[in-house]
């Protein structure tokens, strides 16, 4: 062989060892798949290109002129993701913890400026110990990334895997990307770790309890997603971007199904109980219209009173907005209200239509609630209803009350078409409060022990009059009273005539959304 080449193979497999057998057993025994062998698994075999195999910090201070870092702590490039191009950077945490360097930062640079030129997604698999110290201020140069990962917004999908530590200033770039996925017990996230907060503040806590993936999935809402491991992660990675577009300048790949579009569902038909009170859970309702009953659920664990899916109807990429009845009674509140914001911007961004199921009594009250800024953070969820241009479509299933219309998509907000279900009603309150207020005076003038029976009659008068599903279609607040069974077909009819729905934009730099 050629000695050069025989060199140049020598360095090279070198190289793609990172840290050595060492280091990768230590990665291994804390439940870690290495960055190759993550990058293995997410791409199609045989389909990776790797960049800047052979970059090198330049870094002389501190003794880093006697450590050698293979391939600068991350591996990027692209490949095909199920035969669909994509971009990726993994950190290398067995090559002096994948900490953020110069030509490390400029080697991720490269990648998404990449995916964005070619309008492909661009995945971040994360574990990193953070900038590299020695490096200074020399290191900093990550921060352009965030600056790329705004330029990217909304025009190219970015996930970001969190498969281990991302400290400090990298977790801006997580939180500014559209889909954030933690792996359980081995990834933490956090701007300030436990050493610091328990010099500054006395608090005494550790990275899982501070930072980690259960945390951010439930209480924090900085992440969308759980994965037991590196494994599932990585499926999951798929499976969110057979849903999503190249970019948004195309339309979601069609998946065929051989799940009948006009398929009845005659269990629906008597799925909402008799009692209003009584709640129910809606992944029923979502399982039973989505094809082949499959759907995959953004933000389960936080703000768990309403529930937002991708899944697919006649082959088509949808975002279903859904309200859960079993929780709070479907009301919504701070946490709902950022979260259906987001998901809904997300699949504007993305030419993903969006269903709305509703079931609502209203916002949930109380002072903290107010004192949190409920109207604000509502307000996110009305802003991003009235903003989104794909193919709007809601169903009222049973209550449809007062603020909460807007924020769940009611005409006003720009819905194309809005189904009413027999069981549904849209109007400005609960029955039972709209009565005792209506026709307080009669109630109050009888006598006490008249003065319950009474109250049943009025508000059944009232339910007869207002309180259906019959006031709102005649004055077209509602466009058709449909029969539960016939969801699915209808849902997907409108799918289908509104799929060249086009909307022009007031010409502006952008609108100023409440934050």
């Amino acid at each position: 062989m050629n000695p050069k080449l025989s060199e140049w193979l020598k360095k090279k497999e070198i190289l793609e060892q990172g840290g050595g057998p060492d280091k990768i057993s230590k990665q291994h025994k804390q439940g870690k798949m290495t960055a190759r062998e993550r990058i293995d698994m997410l791409f199609d075999e045989g389909s990776f290109v790797e960049y800047g195999l052979f970059a090198k910090t330049r870094c002389t201070k501190f003794g880093m002129d006697k450590s050698d870092i293979p391939a600068d702590g991350v591996i990027v490039g692209f490949g095909k993701i199920n035969g669909r191009p994509a971009y990726t950077y993994a950190h290398d945490f067995t090559a002096s913890g994948g900490t953020l360097g110069e030509i490390h930062s400029k080697k991720i640079h490269k990648v998404i400026s990449a995916a964005i030129d070619g309008g492909v997604p661009c995945v971040a698999l994360t574990d990193s110990g953070g900038g590299r110290i020695q490096e200074a201020i020399i290191s900093q140069n990550f921060l352009e990334l965030f600056r790329y990962n705004v330029d990217a917004s909304g025009w190219i999908p970015q996930i970001s895997a969190i498969m281990g530590p991302c400290a400090g200033g990298a977790a801006y770039s997580a939180a500014l990307m559209d889909f954030v996925i933690s792996v359980d017990k081995t990834s933490y996230m956090f701007l300030t770790g436990p050493k610091v907060i328990e010099q500054v503040t006395g608090e005494v806590v550790d990275n899982e309890t501070l930072g980690g993936a259960m945390a951010h999935n439930s209480l924090s809402g900085v992440s969308h997603m759980l994965a037991a491991d590196d494994r599932e992660c990585i499926e999951i990675i798929k499976e969110l971007l057979s849903y999503l577009p190249q970019n948004s300048g195309v339309s979601p790949p069609l998946k065929p199904t051989n799940d009948p579009f006009d398929r009845q569902i005659p269990e629906l038909d008597d799925f909402i109980p008799i009692d209003a009170s009584i709640g129910f859970d809606v992944k029923d309702i979502i399982r039973a219209i989505a094809d082949d009953g499959v759907f995959m659920e953004h933000q389960p664990l936080f703000g768990d009173n309403i529930v937002t899916v991708l899944a697919r109807m006649g082959g088509r990429s949808v975002g279903i907005v859904a309200n859960m009845p079993d929780i709070m009674a479907g009301c919504l509140d701070i946490n709902a209200s950022d979260k259906g914001a987001r998901f809904i911007r997300i699949c504007d961004s993305f030419n993903i239509p969006l269903v709305w199921l509703t079931d609502v009594p209203g916002f949930l009250p109380g002072v903290d609630q107010e004192h949190g800024g409920v109207i604000r953070h509502g307000a996110k969820m009305v802003y991003a209803c009235c903003e989104a241009t794909v193919p709007k479509i809601s169903v009222t299933l049973r209550k449809n009350y007062g603020g909460a219309t807007a924020a769940m998509c009611a005409k006003e907000m720009g819905c194309d078409v809005n189904f009413i279900w027999p069981t549904g009603e849209s109007t400005i309150m609960g029955a039972d409060g709209a009565a005792a207020i209506i026709f307080k005076k009669e109630i109050d003038a009888a006598a006490p022990e008249e003065r319950e029976a009474l109250r049943k009659k009025l508000t059944e008068e009232y339910v007869a009059e207002v309180a259906n599903p019959y006031l709102s279609t005649s004055i077209m607040v509602n466009d058709e009273i449909i029969r539960p069974a016939d969801t699915r077909r209808k849902i997907i009819q409108c799918l289908e005539v509104l799929e060249g729905k086009t909307v022009q934009r007031r010409n502006k730099k952008h609108g100023n959304m409440p934050v």
